[in-house]
């Protein structure tokens, strides 16, 4: 057949239709019971294709012109060649008649008698598979209006499958299948006066497999796919979503500076505008919107899971119609990357001590490499002047760029997220790249060398010169299994999806110092003042806290969204979040902090910690803190955090913090809500049996009570000599702690710094028969062994 409605095709159907039309006919076919909508259209098949090309007698010229390619620059003569010759062919006559009829039937439907409006895009049967993406190679055309403009932008999708980009792309995966395209005409979702955006059941960056992913802009979505915009986003917890709570984990406002919407010329079909204001500082789709959109997005991996018998993430995009406001499946595709790869080795790369190297300009990461080049500024790919192994400078890029893309040893560019077109290639073909950095045409030199580094976390930096950096391989699988309970010590929720594959069992510490200092910037009292602040800080708060009108809502959510990025990768392990322990000092650096904080002779034995929480000075702002845990726990379904409180000098304070907990909504007990207390001071190991009355269960911070065990100063260098955690002092004040917990049935773990450096520390710990051991991430091997040594010992 050479046209067919998309509700009549389905995935057995691919080599007449494609995959993008396959996925849409097979999700309108079984997936609408679910409430999913997906726009309707029909198709130009594959044999609608051929029988065009047979009609013009095009194959052999095709395949003639083809074989002549060796290089870019035949590679774009001949590619030219290709597409004209199919732009002049002609359609047979059976071909216009039966795509004329089913388009005056499609606008019927809507009661267009001009001919509705309609999406034009291309599937070839070669992209949108289950083991190959081909993203983004042939071409899509929106707003198309009436039978001869319907009949040039079909012209142009079979054009399309021989485009530089296609072409190359092709041959740099030396894909050698038989080539043929097929045609959607799809009604127009009027997401021009609404939003659109696209959705990973999978993060795109990690492949962790309990979130997804939503990005999106104002109007048509094509600013998101190419990255004209640095896109909002939207991170949901399907663990969460599954058990019936509104787990929307994290949030971020993208800089949506323009959109693309119907124009009103009838040759342009859309155009780019400005955002209002308004716009800018909303986002773009609602919490309700993202949740159903979410669930869709579960109901789809589903059920392509459930088709092909293994698990199956999706990419799809999505749009929502302004003058509607329904939510529409505009494409759905198996995501190819991450879902392709083995999970069981992993290469760390980590840059070499440069303590004094520049870093000029930052963006988004897209993997985790550092590669090193010389900085190649391409404005246009047309001569572009660019060799195998330089870095590729652009504002953005789209599929055409494909060709230098390949050779790239990074790309960094102006515009785009973590969705966009960059970024998925550069995935695709494990390149390294650094997006969204606003300025980077202008900051770098054309030949300048530098770095480029994605390996420290979701911010990609690009520095001066090239710096060494060392690589790590680790086979997951081959280290040996330990009896004792491995966690992890996490300070950025930044990058904290990768570890959901590491053999750790849960977070023995989350500081949400980190969290409050990057995430937040501002002062806690700061904010609760925020209406009685002066001029000047009033509008430096009021910028930082764009997107929220409140700004006590703004804290919460902030520091909420850092610590459920963190819960969700370990869940349902138990994790760790300590309260706030910023020392005097440490606070002031925050935003208005100048005002709330005292000056102390020494602050790290001054007014922190427990101290805080009770205090009529500080009440208000712990409350925050407390506000933030209860929305975690209770509004998104992370049960699995368990609070601890530091610094807590003795029995009274500690009551005192809890009724304190108590009157926001914090109740031991509750919810199955635990609650702990480091042991870093001396009174903590003394008291331990009192202690352990009123928690359920310690953690050793081995740097404050080694310090305060030695009666030093663990930040000045004159005695540094003298402070070890191995000294036999601090050794037996954590013998004793352990003992204690053990006789009062209350858990004990280690959190301090000391297992991850020492590995005969961990050996010690495991002597003791300490309940867990939390480590930073890359000491994992060197305590996986040493513990398994000792294990293997006692047997």
């Amino acid at each position: 057949m050479r046209t067919q409605w998309l509700r009549k095709v389905g995935l057995n159907d691919i080599d007449s239709v494609g995959g993008k039309n396959a996925s849409l006919g097979e999700m309108i076919s079984n997936l609408s019971n679910k409430g999913i909508k997906v726009p309707n259209g029909f198709v130009v098949t594959t044999h609608g294709y051929i029988e065009f090309l047979k009609h013009n007698n095009l194959e052999d010229k095709i395949g003639e012109k083809l074989s002549q390619i060796t290089d870019l620059s035949t590679l774009r003569k001949y590619g030219a060649e290709i597409r004209q010759i199919i732009w002049e062919g002609e359609f047979p006559s059976t071909l216009i008649y039966e795509i004329s009829k089913n388009y005056l039937e499609l606008s019927s439907l809507y009661n267009d008698c001009d001919g509705t409006d309609v999406a034009v895009r291309s599937s070839s049967t070669a992209e949108d598979l289950v083991d190959a993406s081909f993203a983004g190679q042939q071409e899509t055309y929106l707003n198309v209006k009436g039978s001869n403009h319907l009949f040039d932008s079909i012209k142009k999708c079979f054009a399309s499958l021989y485009t530089d980009r296609a072409i190359s792309y092709r041959q740099s995966i030396k894909y050698n299948g038989i080539l043929k395209i097929s045609v959607c005409v799809q009604k127009m979702v009027r997401s021009d006066l609404g939003s659109a955006g696209v959705a990973f059941s999978i993060d795109p960056e990690s492949g962790f497999k309990n979130v997804i992913i939503i990005n999106g802009s104002w109007g048509l979505g094509e600013l998101v796919v190419q990255g004209g915009v640095k896109p909002d986003e939207i991170i949901i917890f399907k663990e969460g979503i599954n058990q019936g709570y509104k787990s929307i984990i994290d949030k971020k406002l993208g800089d949506k500076e323009k959109k693309i919407i119907y124009s009103d010329n009838p040759n342009e079909k859309v155009k780019l505008v400005p955002v209002n204001v308004d716009e800018y500082n909303k986002f773009c789709i609602s919490d309700k919107m993202s949740l159903r959109l979410a669930n869709w997005v579960i109901e789809i991996e589903k059920y392509y899971s459930d088709l092909y018998g293994k698990w199956t993430p999706v990419d799809i995009e999505w749009a929502i119609d302004g003058n509607s406001n329904e939510l529409f499946i505009v494409q759905a595709r198996p995501e190819t990357v991450h879902s392709n790869n083995r999970t069981d080795v992993l290469t760390e790369y980590k840059m070499n001590n440069h303590d004094n190297a520049t870093k000029i300009i930052e963006g988004i990461a897209v993997g985790d490499k550092i590669t090193t080049g010389t900085v190649k500024i391409v404005t246009t790919i047309e001569n572009a002047d660019f060799e195998e192994g330089d870095v590729l400078v652009t504002d953005m890029t789209d599929p055409d760029w494909e060709p230098l893309m390949v050779k790239a040893s990074a790309i960094i560019t102006n515009k785009g997220g973590r969705t966009c077109h960059a970024a998925i290639i550069a995935r695709e073909l494990g390149i390294n790249a650094v997006v969204g950095t606003g300025n980077c045409t202008d900051v770098l030199r054309y030949d300048q060398e530098v770095t480029v580094s994605c390996a420290e976390g979701e911010i990609g930096f690009v520095y001066q010169g090239i710096l060494t950096f060392k690589t790590t391989e680790i086979n997951l699988s081959t280290l040996p299994k330990v009896n004792s309970t491995i966690m992890f010590n996490i300070a950025s929720p930044h990058d904290v999806f990768k570890y959901n594959s590491y053999p750790a069992r849960g977070v023995g510490l989350v500081r949400e110092e980190f969290i409050i200092n990057n995430f937040i910037k501002a002062h806690p009292l700061s904010l609760l003042n925020y209406d009685n602040l002066d001029g000047n800080m009033k509008s430096e708060i009021s910028k930082l806290i764009r997107g929220y009108s409140d700004p006590l809502e703004y804290y919460i959510e902030k520091l909420s969204f850092g610590l459920a990025r963190i819960a969700s990768t370990f869940y349902p392990h138990d994790v760790i979040v300590r309260f706030s322990d910023f020392k005097s000092n440490e606070y002031r650096n925050l935003l208005g902090g100048n005002k709330y904080e005292p000056h102390e002779e020494n602050p790290m034995i001054g007014w922190r910690g427990a101290s805080r929480y009770y205090s009529d000075k500080f009440k208000e702002a712990f409350g925050l803190e407390c506000r933030a845990i209860k929305r975690l726990r209770d509004d998104l379904g992370l049960t699995n955090v368990i609070v601890m409180i530091p610094f807590c000098r003795t029995v009274k304070e500690c009551i005192e913090v809890q009724e304190v907990m108590k009157q926001y909504g914090l109740v031991r007990g509750e919810n199955g809500l635990q609650v702990y207390i480091m042991c870093e001071i001396p009174s903590n190991v003394i008291l331990a049996d009192e202690f352990c009355k009123h928690v359920d269960g310690f953690s050793i911070g081995s740097n404050d009570l080694t310090q305060l065990t030695l009666g030093l100063d663990r930040d000045s260098e004159l005695v540094s000599h003298v402070y070890d955690e191995r000294n036999l002092a601090v050794k037996r004040m954590i013998s004793k702690a352990i003992k204690v917990c053990k006789k009062n049935n209350v858990k004990i773990g280690i959190c301090g710094q000391a297992p991850s450096d020492y590995p005969d520390f961990a050996q010690f710990l495991v002597e003791q028969k300490i309940d867990s051991i939390s480590i930073t991430p890359d000491a994992l091997i060197k305590t996986v062994l040493a513990i398994s040594e000792i294990e293997t010992n006692k047997q």
